[in-house]
């Protein structure tokens, strides 16, 4: 059982991603902005996850998306950014499948979209999907809840 400081939704998804990993010989990897680096401290929480948690980004800077992700120029809150921070989050940390978060958590806008704005893009078997969320509540709020989909998301794609 996992459990982390971030609610019962969470714990039940970073168990069944574990159990999915470890299942299907899959190493994870994480690319993270607006979460801070908690995507990657919950998945750090899980069974076994040194097994198959090969870690995480925080590229909290737009110049450390540039630089070492590899993200376009320009704006950061966009579907080619995160898919930049996922390709790049699986080849520097040798992971078969990541996931990758960029958005505004509020309370302001920025780079004209509102608080809740988050792109979050999985990669798996060389190939990108891309999703825009757009959440509610204040900046923990939409914390939690892209941590939730972000994890969502990565099951589902091991799970294929």
């Amino acid at each position: 059982m996992v459990k982390t400081a971030l609610g019962a939704a969470v714990d039940d998804l970073v168990g069944e991603l574990a159990e999915l990993a470890v299942a299907r010989g899959i190493r994870l990897a994480v690319a993270e902005s607006l979460t801070g680096g908690q995507l990657a401290a919950a998945l750090a929480a899980a069974p076994d996850a040194g097994d198959w948690f090969r870690g995480g980004i925080v590229a909290y800077h737009p110049e450390v998306k540039y630089d070492l992700l590899d993200a376009p120029r320009g704006p950061v809150v966009t579907g080619p950014t995160a898919e930049a921070m996922a390709s790049s989050a699986a080849r520097l940390l040798g992971a078969e499948c990541s996931v990758a978060v960029t958005g505004v958590g509020g309370p302001e806008p920025d780079e004209g979209k509102p608080a809740g704005t988050v792109y979050l893009s999985t990669w798996h078997d060389s190939e990108p999907r891309t999703e825009l969320h757009r959440f509610r509540g204040d900046p923990l709020d939409v914390m939690r809840q892209t941590i939730e989909a972000a994890l969502r998301a990565l099951v589902s794609r091991v799970r294929e």
